[in-house]
């Protein structure tokens, strides 16, 4: 389907009460949307990592009691899943929509990404444009903005990465419910397509693509 952009109600689904409704408002509101996302920016970030991208949209699957404060598509070169791999997500939480580079705790390779970017930490912190953010924890909506961000500050994220079984990197970009809305499909897709252009040089550098 073609992507209609995101409307104030497809935000408020995160206020309905109980799993059921809440699950059953996701699935009729915003997972066609996010497979709308989904089949766009495939193609686009197949074609910018040089790597076939397959679209996973969030499940919920496991959850039997408390329903998702969040729900987003995610984009990695491997058909059957992508938690275990480096990836790219779009989503949204009740407050504002994410797009992001992603490195979760699931990743076997975790260890070795984080001592792959501590050895860039200076042009990373230089590349990275200064209104992104930085998260250490995909089900926390907090993040940390760039700009505010030292390169010790970086490096230590990149060794915790290394070091900590459960530690998590996502790095990216926040828009508010607000905006997310005034900017309609266009102005949405245009974002998220700078975005994801600013954010793969840190995916080849956690894939080690030259």
């Amino acid at each position: 389907m073609e992507f209609i952009g995101f409307t104030n109600e497809d935000f408020e689904v995160f206020l309905i009460d109980g799993l059921e409704p809440r699950m059953e408002a996701l699935k009729d509101r915003i997972r066609p949307k996010l497979e709308g996302l989904g089949s766009y920016f495939a193609p686009t970030l197949s074609a910018i990592t040089g790597e076939e991208m397959f679209v996973h949209v969030a499940k919920h699957a496991r959850r039997t009691i408390n329903p998702p404060k969040d729900t987003w598509v995610a984009f990695a070169n491997n058909k059957r899943g992508y938690k275990m791999l480096p990836h790219f997500q779009i989503g949204l939480w009740n407050t504002h929509l994410f797009i992001w580079f992603a490195v979760i705790y699931e990743a076997p390779q975790k260890s070795e990404i984080g001592k792959r970017f501590s050895k860039k930490t200076a042009k990373i912190h230089k590349e990275i444009p200064k209104d992104f953010v930085w998260s250490i924890d995909h089900t926390k909506p907090e993040t940390i903005l760039h700009q505010q961000m030292a390169k010790d500050d970086l490096k230590k994220m990149f060794e915790r990465l290394s070091t900590i079984k459960k530690a998590e990197l996502l790095c990216g970009y926040t828009i508010d419910r607000e905006q997310v809305i005034q900017l309609g499909s266009e102005g949405l897709v245009e974002q998220i397509n700078d975005v994801f252009q600013k954010v793969v040089p840190l995916y080849k550098l956690a894939m080690g693509i030259k």
